[in-house]
């Protein structure tokens, strides 16, 4: 086989293998992306609990303010009894202190029925806290794992880039720049086998010139068709 050709084949596999490695480090972080996404899930629902708390809390202040006023409106109502003179203004009064005590009545169900939604909320931002911490010394332990594997990769793909390197600096600068020319757009489809007298990237048929020129592997040969570089698998 031509020494160029072979030297593009060895790059194109090392090219390939270097490819890989991202992939593999993403698939070594999924665990902790999984276990951050849920974090992050948990830490929107705290957010939400506590903004729906403020409300509430807001609200019961609402209400207590209201009974005041409406504690001071019967006092108020107590005073003006002392100096009714007609029947007509005691009953405007009665009516008004019974209007009164209803809705001193209904504020102190609301704030009842508000405080033991609070107390409800407070409970599930107990157990949501509870979730985040076993979820967070969960996280250690894969971080850990993680950063290890990833390290692995790395140590890898240090290795074959150096690999790569050494390889280049022995090879014809122009014979590099048709490669990388071609993988600009080929990927790792640049340098391709031919199977069954068809192009490995394109998958056209090549005809007997082309064919034979490629199992002699005396030069350089490329698909006429897309222009990848073909060499004989056999």
């Amino acid at each position: 086989m031509n020494k160029h050709l072979s030297q593009l084949i060895e790059i194109a596999n090392l090219d390939k293998e270097i490819d890989s490695f991202e992939p593999r480090i993403k698939e070594a972080k999924k665990e902790l992306n999984l276990i951050e996404k849920e974090e992050d899930k948990l830490n929107h629902q705290i957010e939400e609990f506590n903004m729906t708390s403020n409300d509430i809390s807001l609200s019961i202040q609402k209400n207590e303010n209201h009974l005041e006023d409406l504690s001071l409106k019967l006092e108020e109502i107590a005073n003006k009894t002392k100096l009714i003179k007609t029947e007509k203004e005691s009953k405007a009064l009665s009516l008004e202190e019974e209007l009164a005590k209803e809705q001193i009545t209904f504020a102190n169900e609301e704030i009842a029925r508000l405080n033991g939604i609070l107390e409800n909320k407070k409970e599930a931002l107990k157990e949501l806290e509870e979730s985040i911490k076993a979820l967070q010394n969960n996280k250690k332990e894969i971080a850990q794992k993680v950063e290890a594997e990833v390290q692995k990769v790395k140590d890898e793909q240090k290795e074959i880039f150096t690999q790569k390197e050494a390889l280049v600096g022995k090879m014809d600068q122009k014979i590099i720049s048709f490669y990388e020319k071609i993988r600009k757009w080929a990927k790792n489809t640049s340098v391709v086998p031919v199977t069954r007298q068809a192009c490995g990237g394109c998958f056209i048929r090549l005809n007997d010139k082309i064919y034979s020129d490629v199992i002699r592997s005396d030069d350089i040969t490329t698909c006429p068709h897309c222009g990848r570089i073909l060499y004989n698998e056999n």
